[in-house]
């Protein structure tokens, strides 16, 4: 009966019925389900003798006096008088002449404005209004406040749904199974849509919230572990069983230069234990900026190779990809293992001969751009495939690289998550966190520098600069903009040749520019042939020059704190003492707090659940690119609820991930097409 068309329930105007397809609503559940935005307190009544001019007021009372006159130039004035037990106020309406058909002398309504003084006397100026009823929908109680469109009021969406909610809510079947409502004290679905937009109270808005809250998350998490477990089950045909070499793990291990902290050590265990299973790994590693998920990744590579399988890995940018494939050759190339680069730029014989290499399987490991998975692009064996900055990437190129034979996937992420949120976007995915630093490695000096500072911090960082260190300078935008007032890197560059530091060589990177060009400016910054490398946000991942100790962010409070803690992270490599100084352009108390906290915190994680907090998760992440759901009545910040409803939802795929016991839930699950889980 919910599915029933509006229009035959309404009986409003097709234009009317096309403004609502807009915006996603089609049906009686459709509209249902449309839930407030927020919501006003209009409980509490205002006498007239305590009208107040700063605050909206709520006021009963009686309505006399009514006239409308229409003045030389065409436009209408409505006023009457309202008053009640503690005296009379008058009332104005401006250009509203259909008041007349509405209002009536000696009416009992319900305004609700501001109240002016004009003339000398206290009025209620194009107040809102109702008239008194059994129910009343707009006053009198915590109105319902809605997302609107041209033509779609708030208050024309509470008048229409008003009346269905107690004929067409109960039409909401309970689907959550009874022991989850029982443990977690939830008040019924029905019930839940009806208090979500006309609550009784405020302590039954609250039950709502917290019922339709958790749904939200819990759906989404049963979708993501139920997905795990079907690629498990159809994935686990294509059998990709890796053994762990463990004296091949410790000769590497021993090896190098230094020792892999506590959680490198932990990571790269669950993920030699994933690969022994029969069924293919799909596991995110999470670590800061510097933490050492490249050498993780460079052991579970080797592992795979020498088992008789290819490796991939595949990166956002042709500078990271490079990088990769420079640190990986020094890692893996005494062990005999052919490595292969390949990219945009690769030239098409180079690129034919690596591709013929892949399909004989006669490389080992492949490290390239989305060219990993362009056309006619196939592995023999692909055992392992790396993903770096997965959520670089869009779900259907990560779905190609899964394609190749179904092989253990690992991604990469230096942009730090806060674990409830990671849980919520990657919920297919088992979670390693890198939380620690190398030992030895400096924490960077960070301070916000005012504009009246700004030459002073020059003639510091000429002095380094002439002590032999190298700076990076970050800059918002490529072209300058007048709208935002910040720094556009083309003129900075110019500006810093010419005016500040014209005795030293500076360089000028942007992803406008061609890759050779990009690769050349990168290699000379590292050789120490560029003293100051001005940049946009190209350097944010990717980019290893030991030497570089300072690092200038113009137009800081543009960026994100976890995009500001990743361009710290280019500093501080090296043995020197490195500095990360933010120029703001903007004083507003947001800038200030994000900036302060980038001060006081060195942690990825601990800024990234700052940045959450402050900003919310679609602006930092981005909700197409990171599959972060738009949800309704949920946030992604709460921990407690997540929590909640992850555990519930482990519970019931371990027992029945088909959800054959539980029919009112699968059939749920295939409605909330909205529910969107990362690929």
């Amino acid at each position: 009966m919910l599915l029933k068309q509006l229009k035959e329930i309404l009986r409003t105007t097709s234009g009317h019925l096309n403004k609502l397809k807009d915006i996603g609503v089609t049906t009686v559940r459709d509209l249902l389900l449309y839930f407030p935005r927020t919501y006003t307190d209009r409980s509490d009544l205002t006498k007239i003798v305590d009208l107040s001019t700063e605050e909206v007021n709520t006021v009963k009372g009686i309505l006399t006096h009514l006239s409308t006159i229409r003045t030389r130039n065409g436009k209408f004035i409505t006023k009457g008088m309202l008053t009640d037990d503690t005296g009379t106020v008058e009332v104005v309406w401006f250009n509203q002449p259909h008041l007349k058909r509405i209002l009536y002398n000696e009416a009992e309504v319900v305004l609700m404005g501001k109240a002016k003084y004009a003339y000398g006397r206290l009025s209620l100026l194009s107040p809102s209004y109702e008239l008194l009823k059994n129910e009343m929908v707009h006053s009198e109680r915590i109105v319902p406040v809605y997302h609107e469109t041209e033509g779609i009021t708030s208050k024309w969406i509470r008048e229409k749904i008003k009346p269905l909610i107690d004929d067409w809510a109960g039409g909401f079947e309970e689907y959550l199974p009874d022991e989850i409502i029982k443990n977690h004290n939830l008040l019924s679905y029905s019930d839940s849509v009806k208090n979500i937009h006309f609550p009784e109270s405020e302590e039954t808005l609250k039950k709502a919230v917290e019922r339709l809250s958790f749904d939200e998350l819990f759906l989404l998490q049963l979708k993501a572990l139920q997905k795990k477990w079907y690629w498990q089950k159809i994935s686990s045909k294509d059998e990709k069983k890796i053994p762990q070499n463990i004296d091949l793990i410790k000769e590497f291990l021993s090896k190098l230069p230094f020792d892999l902290t506590n959680a490198q050590k932990k990571t790269l265990a669950e993920i030699l234990r994933d690969l022994e299973n029969p069924y293919p790994m799909h596991r995110l590693v999470q670590g800061d900026v510097g933490s050492g998920k490249t050498v993780v990744a460079a052991a579970a590579i080797l592992n795979t190779v020498k088992a008789g399988f290819q490796c991939a890995l595949m990166a956002p940018t042709e500078i990271l990809a490079k990088q990769h494939y420079q640190t990986l050759a020094k890692f893996l190339l005494p062990y005999g293992i052919n490595i292969q680069f390949i990219s945009g730029s690769t030239t098409q014989k180079n690129k034919d001969e690596i591709i013929s290499q892949m399909k004989k399987g006669t490389v080992d490991l492949v490290i390239g751009t989305h060219a990993l998975i362009q056309e006619k692009i196939n592995f023999k064996k692909l055992g392992l495939a790396v993903i770096d900055e997965q959520h670089r990437f869009g779900v259907k190129q990560r779905t190609i690289l899964k394609s190749f034979g179904s092989p253990h996937l690992l991604s990469l992420s230096a942009t730090p998550i806060p674990r409830t949120l990671a849980m919520t976007i990657y919920g297919d995915q088992d979670l390693s966190v890198i939380d620690e630093l190398p030992k030895g490695r400096q924490e960077i000096i960070t301070r916000v520098v005012p504009e009246n500072k700004r030459i002073d911090a020059y003639r510091w960082i000429e002095d380094q600069v002439r002590k032999g260190r190298q700076v990076f300078v970050i800059c918002p935008l490529i072209d300058e903009s007048d709208v935002l007032g910040v720094k556009a890197v083309t003129k900075e560059y110019d500006y810093l040749s010419e005016h500040i530091f014209p005795q030293f060589k500076i360089g000028l990177l942007h992803g406008k520019l061609k890759p050779a060009d990009k690769e050349q400016i990168m290699k000379d910054f590292k050789d120490n042939k560029i003293n100051v490398l001005v940049s946009t946000s190209v350097v944010e991942v990717g980019i290893d020059v030991p030497n570089a100790t300072i690092m200038l962010i113009e137009g800081a409070e543009r960026f994100g704190l976890s995009q500001l803690h990743q361009f710290r992270g280019r500093v501080g490599r090296g043995e020197h003492q490195s500095y990360c100084f933010l120029f703001p352009t903007s004083e507003s108390e947001d800038s200030k707090k994000r900036l302060s906290a980038m001060v006081s915190h060195s942690s990825g994680f601990k800024l990234a659940e700052i940045d959450l907090n402050l900003r919310g998760p679609g602006e930092i992440y981005g909700i197409k690119q990171s599959g972060i759901p738009d949800l309704k009545m949920a946030s992604l910040t709460d921990s407690i609820t997540i929590e909640k409803a992850r555990i519930e939802a482990q519970k019931i795929i371990e027992e029945d991930p088909e959800l054959l016991k539980y029919p009112e839930l699968q059939e749920k699950l295939k409605q909330e097409t909205d529910v969107f889980v990362q690929d």
